[in-house]
């Protein structure tokens, strides 16, 4: 008798996709919350009367908060499910934008850490993309894709929209209608659409058994991971400055607020359209040559932003960063699941990818300091080149130690 074990029907469906795309929706919306900061950096600082370093303080507690968070609402979300999560984190994000509409600097940072980024957005990436991945096992990486391009798809649409509402009718008022419509359409959302996902298969212990590539590097596995960590550290310390502050940097050089939300617009729309390349690009060099390749990118463009104040140079720039940093923090999750064993990876990627939302805090935060000590933004972005260049001794080390110890083990 012959042993013949039929192929596993797929778990993928037209509902798959449903899911993806109201997936894609609520993080657009959700990621829309910070934005409103940024657009209103300078008329909060003057409402206030603030340095722009607090308004930007404010921004960097929600990636804080988001980023300390994510680990526990992931856990937490395998065991209550993701429908109440990302409900609850939905009403709570709109909570935090009412209060950090309602007072002074303390509002708007309590806001924004604690409602806002520790119990609000913490929720929605990693359970999110969790959640997506068990409705796929053959274009699992298109759609994973998809859904963490929601932070572009926010940032492509919202700047504009925010602009106008801060100039018509003031920051205060439009932070309070946003939060009320975050609440009013992610519940709705996530209550119809995000039903239980299919079982997936089980894996053999073939399949689900440590990965040989650890000793690919010779490192101890923790090394590895604090140097992608440093790594993530440091690109998003880059990463933040141009985001956090490219309105009131082209309202410093006479472009204007309106023309600021609009290359903010162009740098993070270019980002969505580019990280799907760069996940097709990922399956064929690998996700450490991924970040080295997006890093250079992002470290040229980082510079173009000390060369130039001309308007039509400063969009090309604009999307040219977007470019080189949409394909950073694929390149991570895909390193982590190339250098550890698959049952590790629902806590090292989280972990691995924290330091990079205390960057993003980071970054945003000290531009504000330079900004406030030097009263203009060049030397801010040289910092951040600094930080990126750093970025690339760390993943240039990691790629190239792992060439040549694949050159050894050829000859040998």
């Amino acid at each position: 008798m012959t042993n013949t074990l039929a192929p596993a029907r797929s778990v993928e469906t037209r509902r798959s996709w449903v899911v993806a795309t109201v997936a894609l929706c609520i993080l657009g919306l959700s990621y829309g919350a910070p934005l409103v900061t940024v657009v209103a950096l300078e008329p909060i600082a003057k409402s206030l009367g603030t340095d722009r370093s607090a308004p930007a303080l404010a921004v960097a507690m929600t990636y804080i908060g988001a980023g300390g968070g994510g680990i526990f609402m992931g856990w937490l979300s395998q065991r209550i499910g993701v429908r109440a999560i990302v409900m609850a984190c939905g009403t709570i994000i709109g909570a935090g934008m009412v209060v950090a509409s309602s007072g002074g600097i303390w509002q708007l940072c309590l806001g924004n850490l604690l409602l806002v980024g520790l119990l609000g957005a913490s929720g929605m990436f990693a359970p999110l993309m969790t959640y997506v991945s068990m409705w796929f096992d053959k274009r699992r990486g298109s759609a994973i894709a998809l859904i963490s391009s929601g932070q572009y798809i926010a940032g492509a649409v919202w700047p504009g929209v925010f602009e106008l509402g801060v100039r018509r009718y003031g920051w205060r008022q439009t932070m309070f209608g946003f939060g009320c419509l975050l609440a009013c359409s992610i519940v709705p959302l996530a209550a119809i659409f995000l039903r239980r996902p299919p079982e997936l298969p089980s894996l053999s212990p073939a399949h689900a058994g440590p990965s040989a590539s650890l000793r690919r590097l010779d490192l101890p596995p923790n090394v590895i991971c604090a140097l992608l960590g440093v790594a993530v550290f440091c690109c998003c310390v880059a990463m933040s400055i141009p985001m956090a502050h490219m309105v009131a940097f082209c309202t410093d050089i006479g472009l204007g607020p309106t023309t600021g939300a609009a290359m903010l617009s162009v740098l993070l729309g270019t980002a969505f359209f580019a990280r799907q390349f760069w996940g097709w690009l990922a399956d064929r060099i690998g996700g450490l040559q991924m970040i080295l390749w997006a890093s250079a990118g992002q470290a040229t463009a980082m510079a173009g932003f000390l060369f130039t104040q001309n308007e039509i140079a400063l969009y090309t720039v604009s999307a040219a960063f977007g470019l080189g940093f949409s394909g950073l923090v694929p390149g991570y999750v895909l390193a982590v699941r190339e250098l550890f064993p698959a049952i590790e990876a629902g806590w090292r990627i989280p972990l691995v990818l924290f330091p990079g939302s205390l960057g993003m805090a980071a970054g945003g935060w000290l531009a504000g300091v330079i900004y406030d000590h030097v009263a203009y933004y060049e030397p801010a972005f040289a910092t951040g080149v600094l930080f990126n260049v750093f970025n690339l001794v760390v993943i240039g080390s990691l790629v190239l130690r792992g060439r040549s110890l694949r050159m050894a083990a050829t000859v040998g």
